[in-house]
C-alpha cells in the first residue's frame, strides 16, 4: 500500500457520500491507497453510510463515544500501512484532489511533511478567520515553526513521521510543531477550500482558550521536554537570588540603624526564597519523571534517520 487516507468524522452523515466519491474520483487509478475512516462516536447514520462504500482494503473504526479529533486521527494513523499518510476532514471543505499534488511536492522537495494552506479560506470572518489568524501568529512567534496555516487538516506525511507524532488531547492543531520536534522537514502548499454544504461546524470561539493552553504545552515540549530542570532550575535560582538580595539589603540597612517596619520587601524576599526552593525541587522531580518515562518504556531521547549500514544497503540496492 502506497497511501493511507485517514478521515475522522463526527455526525457527518450528509457528507459521507460526496466525500467518499470525491476521494475515489481523485485517487482511483492514480495510486494504490487505503481509506481509513474513524467515526468519533457519531449519533447519526454516519457509520451506516460509510460501510456501504468500503473496499476489502479499507477500514472503518468506530469509537464508543466522542473522544475528539486528535484521538480519531491517532487511531487512524495507528492502522495506516501506506508509506505515505494523508489526513483529511470529512466535511468536504478541503478537496482530496490536492493529495496527488502534495505527493508530487513531497518528491520534488524531498520533505517529510506537506501541510495544506487554505489560501482562500471559505469560512466566517468573526468566528473562524480572525481567531485563526491570531492563533497562527502566536504559534509562529512562540514555536519558530513558520507556516501560514496550522489548522488545515489536509496534510501529507511519510509513515515514520505520522507514527511518531504522539497525538493526544487536542494537539491536532499543533501537528506541524510535533513533526518539527521529531525532526521532520516541512513544506507548505496552497490547497482548495470551499464552504461547508452539509451539516454544521464542530468548532466555536470557545476553543481559543484551549488553543492557548495547548500552545504553552507545545512551547514547553519544544524547549524543555528532555531537560525540565533548565526551566524550573533557572526560574528557581533567579527567585533565590532575588529573595536573598532583598533580605541582605534589609539586613545591611538594619545594621546601619534604619527601621524595617512598614517595608514589604521583607515579605517579598521571603516569598521569593520559598518559591525558588519549590521551583528547584519541582525541577528535580520533573527530571526524575522524564528519566522514568524513557527508561521504563525503553524509549530513546533521539530518532535515527539513517545509519551507515542502512546507507550501504541502499547503495547496493540502487547499484
Amino acid at each position: 500500500m502506497h497511501l493511507s487516507v485517514v478521515i475522522p468524522v463526527f455526525n457527518e452523515e450528509e457528507n459521507v457520500d460526496p466525500m467518499i466519491h470525491a476521494v475515489r474520483d481523485a485517487l482511483d487509478g492514480k495510486i494504490d491507497y487505503e481509506l481509513i475512516i474513524v467515526d468519533d462516536g457519531s449519533s447519526d447514520d454516519t457509520v451506516l453510510r460509510v460501510r456501504k462504500y468500503l473496499r476489502p482494503c479499507d477500514h472503518c473504526v468506530e469509537f464508543n463515544r466522542n473522544y475528539g479529533q486528535s484521538t480519531a486521527m491517532a487511531a487512524g494513523i495507528d492502522l495506516a500501512s501506506g508509506s505515505l499518510v494523508a489526513t483529511l476532514d470529512g466535511d468536504l471543505q478541503n478537496r482530496p484532489e490536492d493529495i496527488m499534488s502534495m505527493i508530487s511536492l513531497m518528491k520534488q522537495h524531498n520533505c517529510d511533511v506537506v501541510a495544506g494552506w487554505r489560501k482562500n479560506r471559505q469560512d466566517g470572518m468573526l468566528l473562524r478567520k480572525i481567531p485563526s489568524y491570531c492563533a497562527n501568529f502566536l504559534i509562529r512567534s512562540l514555536t519558530g515553526v513558520v507556516l501560514k496555516d496550522y489548522g488545515c487538516t489536509l496534510k501529507l506525511f511519510k509513515l515514520d513521521v505520522a507514527k511518531n507524532l504522539g497525538l493526544y488531547g487536542e494537539l491536532h492543531r499543533f501537528i506541524p510543531v510535533l513533526a518539527q520536534l521529531y525532526g521532520a522537514k516541512i513544506q507548505e502548499m496552497p490547497v482548495m477550500h470551499q464552504p461547508r454544504v452539509y451539516g454544521v461546524s464542530k468548532y466555536g470561539i470557545g476553543r481559543t482558550i484551549r488553543v492557548l493552553s495547548d500552545l504553552m504545552l507545545m512551547v514547553f515540549f519544544q524547549k524543555y521536554a528532555s531537560r525540565p530542570m533548565h526551566l524550573f532550575g533557572s526560574l528557581g535560582f533567579f527567585l533565590l537570588i532575588l529573595g536573598f538580595g532583598c533580605e541582605f539589603y534589609l539586613l545591611a540597612i538594619k545594621l546601619a540603624g534604619a527601621s524595617l517596619s512598614g517595608r514589604p520587601m521583607l515579605v517579598v524576599g521571603a516569598i521569593a526564597i520559598v518559591a525558588g526552593i519549590q521551583l528547584i525541587t519541582t525541577g528535580f522531580l520533573a527530571e526524575i519523571m522524564m528519566r522514568t518515562y524513557y527508561e521504563s518504556q525503553g524509549k530513546k531521547t533521539y530518532h535515527l534517520k539513517n545509519t551507515s549500514e542502512n546507507l550501504e544497503k541502499t547503495a547496493s540496492i540502487d547499484g
